[in-house]
């Protein structure tokens, strides 16, 4: 295969990573901007939502489409009810200390990896995606008459991994639509602002708190439901996720929506490049040390306000 046409399949490969991440970072950036805490369990949030979607994808019989569809409404549910009891058992009880909260996640990260080791066991589990026609993409490439239209060998990809990324589209898109133009996206605002200020004017700020957790473990669980069908299950899934939606949120800037998906959509189609031309390995190597440029020369991030 030429350069060209392989460069555009790695291009692909970095949207989907993009698309995914986009979604865990969002859910980090917003959990981290309007309560302070930052959350080092939220990639096995992401881990659990594979696993409730294999779990509910094979429990049900009939066509994929049924028990995935079925997948995209129980496991973003069922991992926001685990964060708000965690929120409620954990959180709440350590007054949402930043220094607290991070020791409590990391052993929370251990807990749960463990547990769905213990129950999901240590092999990775496939979900059929609901549809995965494959297409041939067309190049322009250089022939016997000039540059025409040609049919490359293997240069194709499926259905689903273009729906993978319509989907983290309108996620996000609608994510923003909720917090700039409905009432409680209003009161997130507030209460990212000032939270002492939100309630004296009567927000339930702890309330507005767990919301927000449940909110940005569902986003991670939702992510996963869309690329299981790519990446497979498995109970060490969330490292990844947790690694690049760090990265993504420290260069976008803390707590910024825009900035998180900047930065979102640069880090997804890096890493999908360089690891497509050289390794997986180099390509968190020199995303890391792009966070160490960004804390260096522009602390606050890419869109991210500095604090007085």
């Amino acid at each position: 295969m030429d350069f060209g046409p392989h460069l555009f399949l790695a291009c692909l490969e970095g949207a989907i990573t993009a698309a995914v991440i986009s979604l865990t970072a969002v859910g980090l950036s917003l959990v981290f901007g309007i309560m302070r805490v930052v959350n080092v369990a939220h990639g096995e949030f992401f881990m659990l939502g594979a696993i409730v979607a294999w779990w509910t994808a094979t429990s049900l019989a009939g066509h994929p489409a049924f028990g995935f569809s079925a997948a995209l409404v129980t496991a973003p549910l069922v991992v926001g009810l685990i964060a708000i009891i965690i929120n409620r058992l954990i959180l709440v009880r350590l007054n949402y200390d930043p220094e607290r909260t991070i020791v409590a996640t990391i052993g929370l990260l251990y807990v749960i990896q463990q547990t769905a080791l213990m129950t999901f066991g240590p092999d990775a589990r496939p979900v059929e995606p609901p549809f995965n026609t494959r297409i041939a993409i067309p190049w322009i490439g250089f022939g016997d008459s000039g540059f025409e239209l040609i049919w490359p060998w293997g240069l194709a990809t499926t259905t689903y991994k273009l729906a993978v990324i319509a989907a983290a589209i309108l996620i996000v898109a609608t994510v923003w639509l909720v917090i700039s133009r409905t009432r409680f996206g209003l009161i997130m605002r507030a209460t990212q602002q000032d939270g002492e200020m939100a309630t004296s004017f009567g927000i339930p700020v702890r309330r507005v708190y767990a919301i927000v957790f449940a909110f940005g473990a569902a986003l991670a669980a939702l992510g996963a439901v869309l690329i299981v069908p790519v990446q497979q299950a498995h109970y060490l899934m969330g490292g990844d996720p947790l690694l690049l939606s760090f990265i993504v949120v420290i260069i976008g800037g803390l707590g910024s929506l825009p900035g998180t998906i900047i930065a979102a959509v640069i880090i997804g189609m890096s890493d999908g490049i360089i690891s497509v031309f050289f390794s997986p390995t180099l390509a968190k190597i020199l995303a890391t040390l792009l966070v160490a440029l960004v804390l260096v020369f522009r602390p606050q991030g890419l869109l991210g306000r500095r604090r007085a």
